[in-house]
């Protein structure tokens, strides 16, 4: 039996639930889709003026399947906004003490309802839970959204952790019980 959702906050009327998910459930897929189609069109549309390439899109899709967010090293959590999925949140260990904040997404039409702070909130907790004692992360510079958002939570940015191609920020926050 898959473990219970966890409700968003403590009112029984929140439209809000995060729960674990399978990488490659339909739901998960369908939002990985969503946001890769997203972040790369944006990208290609900054610097080139156009949006990324259908054939390119579906490979890039099929070759960054999230394998690595599966137990025991990892984990996706999927947000539901009145029961439809609304968003993704993903956590893998880099090493015993450090895990990667990654896949962080919410459909357009959920977004600034208070999913994005609970989505990183329940990856923080997935993280503990691994043994993780820190949290990094990487984001572009042109998604602005995200490094505010990140920066609200406690998020500071640091030197590079990683040599991502599409890495230009990177943050970091320590998991201390409760954070």
């Amino acid at each position: 039996m898959p473990p219970a959702p966890a409700r968003a906050s403590s009112r029984a009327s929140s439209p809000w639930t995060v729960a674990p998910e399978p990488y490659d459930s339909p739901a998960a897929t369908a939002l990985w889709r969503a946001y890769y189609t997203e972040v790369s069109d944006r990208w290609y549309l900054l610097h080139e003026g156009h949006r990324t390439d259908p054939d390119e899109l579906e490979r890039e899709i099929a070759a960054r399947t999230g394998a690595e967010l599966a137990p025991p090293t990892g984990k996706l959590l999927l947000a539901r906004y009145d029961g439809t999925p609304a968003g993704t949140a993903g956590v893998r260990l880099v090493d015993a003490s450090t895990a990667e904040l990654t896949r962080v997404f919410l459909r357009e039409e959920t977004r600034g309802r208070g999913g994005a702070a609970l989505l990183v909130a329940a990856a923080e907790d997935a993280a503990r839970a691994l043994g993780a004692r820190r949290m990094v992360l990487d984001t572009r510079g042109d998604l602005v959204e995200a490094r505010a958002l990140y920066a609200r939570l406690g998020y500071a940015e640091t030197e590079p952790h990683n040599d991502g191609p599409y890495a230009e920020h990177w943050f970091s926050k320590p998991l201390t019980q409760g954070t």
